[in-house]
């Protein structure tokens, strides 16, 4: 079986281990990057395009498909939902199309879609100045919600509270997007839909996220986390916990309203990755990406629900279904977290033994490298790794994971 994987702009070495689990499931992997490092993968299973530019980036994989007839196209990346789709569509193979994919990827036009469908989600409204954002807050109300359209990993999205939170954010913000990465790592040549700001109705409850799979008529919740995170107003510092605390009757819900979301993007045969908040005791949409979720979220589905999602992403990008059922927790107790540091540039990172080899360690994965700069905000949201611990009880593993945090050190280089 060959596959072909694509990033439209190299992220670093990323996704390189999610390659290595692809390759584990006896897939011949071949990698396709517009913009990139010479180096990245095995140069006789390489391409690289050199531009993000979509057109470009279609006709290098047709030529390469012509003499290795891949079967199937897919990507961990979400700059290239997109660029995947279309590739897919170029090349006669299983895909959710390019219509889909930019609903998935924009968030206005996601909101958009859940809207015609009365998929259950906060009010929104795209902004355009600070005077059209101080009229959103008027009409929706305090606390608010600023996101940018094209966003991910949480950058630049704010919680405000007050109408000089609001001023301050809103510039800030408007600025940022401008040389976001997750923005401008994103094809060129096709019509994305608005790169701007959002301003978004308040959910006041707490947030769950799912690993889901869309076959035809049914939606799957793979895997369900818990958001554990004291409340901020930068969601900068992501803690999870599995298995989900959600009773029967809320996780029915939470898994009605994800099915609506999917189908309104238009996901029929996907992998997905869903976002839930609660607001006055019942399930609203935050997101739902075509694609898995990032850090650790694979790993952590395995252990506490029996999902592989990855396994997934492999069979759906052979057109085949995968191996899943409807939620079941396996009873396996984790804790998770985005590992942040100050704002600086990076010198060393110090992981030590006994953190690294602890067999509690689940997930230990360190994604700044000397040089990188870390951005805090609210002026980015660099994070410089992961760290998952197991344990018998949500308190066990939290407390276990706190420990091991406070051991791992960064040294950052003199300003």
């Amino acid at each position: 079986m060959k596959l072909l994987t694509i990033e439209t702009t190299q992220y670093l070495d990323y996704y390189i281990s999610r390659y290595r689990q692809v390759q584990g499931h006896g897939i011949d992997l071949y990698v396709l990057n517009g913009e990139g490092t010479e180096d990245f993968w095995p140069r006789e299973k390489y391409r690289l395009a050199g531009t993000r530019d979509l057109d470009t980036i279609v006709k290098t994989a047709q030529e390469w498909h012509r003499t290795e007839r891949f079967d199937g196209v897919i990507t961990f990346s979400e700059s290239a939902v997109i660029t995947a789709a279309a590739v897919a569509e170029a090349l006669g193979l299983p895909g959710i199309g390019q219509e889909a994919a930019i609903a998935c990827r924009n968030k206005y036009l996601m909101r958009r879609a859940h809207e015609r469908a009365a998929a259950p989600h906060p009010r929104f409204r795209l902004v355009d100045s600070l005077d059209e954002a101080r009229q959103a807050a008027e009409d929706f109300g305090y606390p608010l919600i600023l996101k940018p359209t094209m966003g991910a990993g949480s950058h630049f999205v704010f919680k405000i509270d007050t109408p000089e939170e609001l001023v301050d954010r809103y510039e800030r913000a408007a600025k940022g997007i401008q040389d976001l990465f997750w923005a401008r790592s994103e094809a060129s040549g096709v019509d994305l839909g608005p790169n701007g700001l959002l301003i978004e109705s308040y959910l006041d409850g707490r947030e769950y996220l799912m690993e889901v799979l869309a076959w035809d008529d049914e939606v799957y919740l793979g895997s369900v986390v818990d958001r554990v995170t004291e409340e901020n107003g930068t969601y900068d510092d992501d803690v999870h916990h599995a298995p989900t605390s959600l009773s029967p009757a809320d996780l029915k819900a939470v898994h009605e309203v994800v099915a609506a979301g999917c189908r309104a993007q238009g996901l029929r045969r996907s992998v997905g990755h869903a976002e839930v908040r609660f607001h006055e005791g019942k399930p609203y949409l935050l997101e739902i990406a075509a694609r898995v979720g990032g850090g650790g979220l694979d790993e952590i589905s395995r252990l506490t629900a029996g999902y592989d999602p990855v396994k997934a992403v492999v069979d759906v990008g052979s057109g085949v279904k995968p191996e899943v059922r409807h939620y079941r927790p396996t009873g396996t107790h984790i804790t998770a977290m985005c590992l942040i540091c100050d704002a600086g540039t990076v010198h060393h990172v110090d992981v030590p033994a006994e953190v690294a080899e602890s067999e509690h360690t689940f997930l230990l994965k360190i994604t700044a490298r000397p040089g990188d700069v870390i951005l805090r905000p609210p002026n980015g949201n660099t994070i410089f790794g992961f760290l998952g611990t197991t344990g018998t009880s949500l308190d066990d593993a939290m407390r276990r994971m706190n420990d091991y945090a406070a051991k791992i050190t960064v040294t950052l280089e003199p300003q």
